[in-house]
Parts: structure tokens; C-alpha cells; sequence
């Protein structure tokens, strides 16, 4: 089992906990939003070129003072206990948006909790600002029995603005590891013995084993009877990517761990051939290596550009061959796979802003136009490169009702007064007409000496043909890259491909 589910985890677990009411998880890791407040936003260069700034948000770490109480509710069914200690915390003097946070994350534990094999662990992510109410809902899903330790990962970044506070430089995130019940899974890590420790042992036996005499038990330690210096519960040598700012995994997300961290607790506590789930898995750090280290992996998203994103993670550095072999054993649910999904997306209440970003971001490499203009505008864009240092643009309009040719020629205008080079009308395959296709046709094409071949200035895709692999004609450059930002500190867009 390889898959990566787009949606809600909530509703995700849920159906899990359905198809599998014993369990079925090994181990399970989650990074959540720390409820700090803060929105994470990807970076992309403007249609104009002249602002590097804008941002299409990724997700928001702030939680809703209403939507909880339903959740709230669920869960007095599920652990009166939990209820009970979440209904205190909402009528004394706890901020509304902390309770929020610990009853959504609450309500999706708890399934966590049921999806897990009796013999399975967990562990939760988080800062020290939440750590201590996340330990107590743990210890009511998990039991107080069942908590293993609180680990501490020294992240070593007093340096920069950091530095300036009036107060103890925050320094470390925390771990909670819990496991299901007495019988689980640890494979004890060792660090290298120190050169200062090697030292001491200086004999060596007859089978050329080196070995030192332990005046205390009067019995000989050979250096070879343990692996290295047992690892404790404060990890001081992961380094985190404000120490290593080069390391070639790092992808820019501000919350992204370093894969070292999650090799340890992979390696840890599971086995080859087991199954790894996190499920808020944002840029794939603990696919990528459940992948590398031979374990079956179980990854979901609410963002689709991150479902996105771990799959080119898993395959950038592979042949045609083993990318192919990889795909066929990687099942993506939630997003459309035919025209009845795509068509149910389009018509879902999520509305069809959902079904543009579907089609412009995932299924054509672009980027949604931030402003949700109506008819009269466009939904989103592609940029290349030109000769020259210039650049081009195919601006990308979306339809998921019924359209005629009155469309194509608002759009035509609309390319026009962007000077775009190229149009892309995307809408259902019965919804085109002939003169649709014959006012295409009258645009003409893009040409240039630098390029091979020439491309229609206007074309029409149905989202059949997107769905049976058809692509955009187009000079076959590099694309706009989205760069995600660092901590809302802005970095200067590259030019390289989407994903």
C-alpha cells in the first residue's frame, strides 16, 4: 500500500476506521500547524513580472471559534473523558482559538488512535506552546500507561532576530511518543562511540577483537558487544535547516523537517515492509524516506499542490523506467481520475473555483489567478521563457458549464489586453461547438525562430482530453516555479519548472 489521499484527514480517517476497524497502521507520524497564527503562503511571479511577491496561501495555521463545537460534540461520544477536560478548558480563561485547535486536533487523534494496530506507535510534532495540552488529550485517547517519552529535538537557532528577544531564546520542538499498547516495536539507535572513548580500549584478544578490562566486574568489555552510544530523548545532533541551510532536501517550507528526524523514527519504530502514515504530510518528508527506508507508506493533504509535490519529490531523481514502475505503485485518491469525478468536483459545493484550481494547478502545470474575478478576467497562467531574457505567457481560462462562442471572443479580448502569446479555454467536451473551434482556428499561431514549430495562439482542451494526457502546445521551456516562503521573508522567484 503506497497512497496519498487529498482532503480533510478527518474525513479520511473516518473511512479508514470503516475499512479497517482493527487497525492496520504500523506507525504514525504528524507535523500539524502549530496554531501559531501564521499563514504559509507558496511564492510565484506575477503575470507582469514586476512583483515577486505574490503568494498563493498553501494553508492557514489559525482555527475556526466556531466549526469546533461540532467537533466538540463528536467527541463526547467517542471519549466522555476528552469532552469533559475540552468543555473546562472552553469556560476558563483559555483563549477561544486554543480550544479550537486542541478539539480538531483532538477529534482526529482519536481516529489516529483507532486506525493503528494494537502493536503501534505514534508521534506528535509540536512547540512547546501547545505541548503540554497536547500531552494531556494523548494521555486520555492513548492512556497515561501508554506514553513512552517526550523527546527533544534541539533545533540550536539563537542566532539572527531570534537572538533579540527580551526572554530564554525558544530553542527546541518537541516530540510525544505513545504507542498502543505494551507490546510494539523499538529498534534501539545508537550515535559513534567518541574518539576519546575509543581510546580505551587499546588490548586486543587473540581473534583480534579489541577490548578493555573493567576493573569493577573484573571481566573484559569488547568494543564490538554494542553498536554505539545509545540515543536519548534529547536529540542534539539532527540538525535542523536554519543549521544547514544547504542541505540539497531542503524545499523551502518553513515547516518542513529535515529527513535525518524522520529516519530516526522510522528506523526506530517500524520494520522493512511495514506501514508509515502521516496525515498532514505537506511536502512528503516522511513519505520520502518511509519510501527509502522499504516501507509501505499512507500519506493524506488538504492541499492538493502538496499531493502534487510528493509525488515529483519521489520520482525527480529516478530514471523513465523506475518513475513509471513507481507511479503504477502509487495510488492517488481524492482528486478526479475520470469525467464522472471531474464532473462532480465541478458541480460540488465546494463551488467551481475548486474545479478551476484543479484543472489550472494540478492537471496544467499553472498558477490560479489570486483574484476570483467572474467572466470578463482569466483563471490562471503559464509563463516561459523567451530569447532575450523575456518572457511569455498563456493565460489559461477555465469553464465547467455551458459556453459558446460569445466566450471565446471575451476571452480573445482579455488575451489580448494581457499580450498574452498564448490562450488555453478548457471546458467539458460537449459544451464545444463548431464555431468555437472555428474562431480558434482564425487566431493563428505563435511563432518564433528560436522555437521549433508553431503553436496556436487560441486552443481548446476538453477536460477529457486532459484527463487521456493531453497537453498545452507550447515551447517546451521552463515554466514558473513556485517558491514556497521562509517565516513570510520573500524570496527572489527562479525560473525552473512548476514542480
Amino acid at each position: 500500500m503506497n497512497e496519498l489521499y487529498y482532503g480533510d484527514c478527518l474525513d479520511i480517517l473516518q473511512e479508514l476506521h470503516k475499512e479497517h476497524p482493527n487497525g492496520f497502521i504500523d506507525l504514525i507520524y504528524i507535523d500539524p500547524p502549530f496554531n501559531s497564527k501564521r499563514d504559509y503562503n507558496i511564492l510565484f511571479e506575477s503575470i507582469d513580472f514586476s512583483d515577486s511577491t505574490a503568494q498563493k496561501q498553501a494553508f492557514a495555521d489559525t482555527w475556526s471559534n466556531i466549526s469546533y463545537l461540532d467537533s466538540l460534540g463528536q467527541i463526547q461520544e467517542l471519549n466522555l473523558n476528552l469532552y469533559k477536560l475540552l468543555k473546562t478548558l472552553d469556560n476558563v480563561n483559555i483563549s477561544k482559538s486554543a480550544v479550537s485547535y486542541l478539539t480538531t486536533m483532538a477529534h482526529r487523534i482519536i481516529y489516529m488512535h483507532k486506525v493503528l494496530k494494537d502493536t503501534g506507535s505514534f508521534y506528535l510534532h509540536c512547540d512547546p506552546f501547545m505541548s503540554h495540552y497536547l500531552k494531556m488529550v494523548c494521555d486520555l485517547i492513548f492512556g497515561q500507561k501508554h506514553f513512552r517519552r517526550e523527546i527533544i529535538w534541539s533545533l540550536n537557532t539563537s542566532s539572527g532576530f531570534k537572538s533579540q528577544a527580551q526572554n530564554w531564546i525558544r530553542n527546541h520542538d518537541t516530540l510525544l511518543f505513545y504507542t498502543k499498547s505494551e507490546k510494539y516495536v523499538f529498534n534501539k539507535q545508537h550515535l559513534p562511540y567518541t574518539p576519546e572513548y575509543l581510546t580505551r580500549f587499546k588490548k586486543i584478544d587473540e581473534d583480534g577483537r579489541r577490548f578493555r578490562d573493567d576493573r569493577s566486574s573484573g571481566r573484559k568489555q569488547y568494543l564490538d558487544e554494542t553498536e554505539g552510544v545509545a540515543i536519548g530523548d534529547v536529540w542534539s545532533d539532527v540538525m535542523s535547516f536554519q543549521q544547514a541551510s544547504t542541505i540539497k532536501e531542503y524545499m523551502g517550507y518553513p515547516t518542513q523537517k529535515p529527513e535525518s528526524l524522520l529516519e530516526r523514527i522510522i528506523n526506530a519504530s517500524s520494520k522493512k515492509g511495514d506501514l508509515v502514515a502521516d496525515f498532514f504530510c505537506g511536502c512528503g518528508t516522511s513519505i520520502s524516506v518511509a519510501q527509502k527506508l522499504k516501507r509501505h507508506w499512507l500519506g493524506v493533504d488538504i492541499s492538493h499542490l502538496a499531493v502534487k509535490l510528493i509525488v515529483n519529490r519521489l520520482t525527480k531523481d529516478l530514471n523513465k523506467n523506475r518513475t513509471a514502475t513507481l507511479l503504477e505503485n502509487i495510488e492517488v485518491k481524492g482528486m478526479p481520475k475520470d469525467i464522472a469525478s471531474a464532473r462532480e468536483l465541478a458541480n460540488s459545493p465546494k463551488g467551481r473555483f475548486s474545479f478551476q484550481d484543479w484543472i489550472i494547478e494540478v492537471m496544467l502545470d499553472g498558477v490560479c489567478n489570486p483574484k476570483k474575478t467572474g467572466d470578463g478576467g482569466y483563471d490562471g497562467y503559464i509563463t516561459f521563457q523567451k530569447p532575450n531574457k523575456e518572457k511569455g505567457i498563456i493565460l489559461i481560462e477555465v469553464k465547467s458549464g455551458k459556453v459558446n462562442v460569445k466566450n471565446i471572443r471575451e476571452f480573445i479580448q482579455v488575451a489580448a489586453k494581457q499580450e498574452a502569446d498564448i490562450g488555453v479555454f478548457v471546458c467539458f467536451e460537449e459544451t464545444v461547438t463548431k464555431e468555437m473551434l472555428r474562431e480558434s482556428k482564425l487566431q493563428g499561431y505563435f511563432m518564433n525562430d528560436h522555437f521549433p514549430g508553431s503553436y496556436p495562439k487560441l486552443q481548446i482542451i476538453s477536460v477529457e482530453q486532459l484527463l487521456n494526457g493531453e497537453e498545452i502546445k507550447m515551447p517546451n521551456i521552463a515554466l514558473t516555479t513556485f517558491k514556497p516562503s521562509l517565516n513570510g521573508k520573500v524570496k527572489e522567484p527562479e525560473i525552473g519548472y512548476l514542480f
